[in-house]
């Protein structure tokens, strides 16, 4: 199983997406469908591999998960034991609808006191109804923008999270395309 997964991992590398069912045979050196599909549900049954709902392969939980090693104290500090505690995949973590989710990059600072700033991923979930104080992804008289949805009043505002910017309220139209659900910020 581990030299099977292993030509996986290459594969992913090479090409960053998984093989097809042809590629996966030719890549463990197999000729038969059937020991492609007896494979497949090995790596299925271990989490390496899953179907995607058109039937093609894709990354099982534990293909890509990083060890989760425990809790880090962000206030004063402590004695601090690494123990493999578990497996976490930033997928399962971080998206809960992968049809209906998709990733922004972000630009510009109206956001920046929400902690999002230029340059940062906003992983967005369309679909969802917007609840007062969600970020949200909202089309507003034919333009898009990301901001605090805040209806007062009866009427729809978006507010922006930094205090140089006026809180928008539509002159005609407002629809909200998506609401944030995390936001990802690569150091180095």
């Amino acid at each position: 199983m581990g030299e099977v997964r292993g030509k996986l991992l290459r594969f992913y590398e090479r090409h960053r997406r998984l093989p097809s069912y042809s590629e996966f045979a030719k890549e463990i050196s197999v000729r038969s469908k059937n020991a492609v599909l007896k494979w497949v549900g090995k790596l299925e049954e271990a989490g390496i591999v899953k179907q995607d709902r058109t039937g093609r392969l894709a990354l099982g939980d534990i293909f890509m998960g990083v060890p989760l090693l425990g809790v880090i104290e962000a206030g004063f500090p402590t004695g601090a034991e690494e123990e493999a505690l578990d497996t976490l995949t930033l997928d399962s973590y971080l998206i809960k609808n992968r049809e209906a989710t998709y990733v922004l990059t972000v630009k510009g600072d109206s956001m920046i006191d929400a902690g999002i700033h230029e340059g940062d991923l906003v992983i967005v979930e369309r679909g969802v109804e917007a609840k007062s104080g969600d970020i949200v992804i909202a089309e507003v008289d034919g333009a898009f923008t990301m901001k605090y949805f805040r209806p007062k009043a009866g009427k729809l505002v978006l507010e922006a999270a930094n205090k140089k910017y006026r809180p928008i309220v539509p002159r005609e139209d407002l629809k909200i395309a998506a609401v944030v659900r995390a936001v990802i910020r690569k150091y180095g």
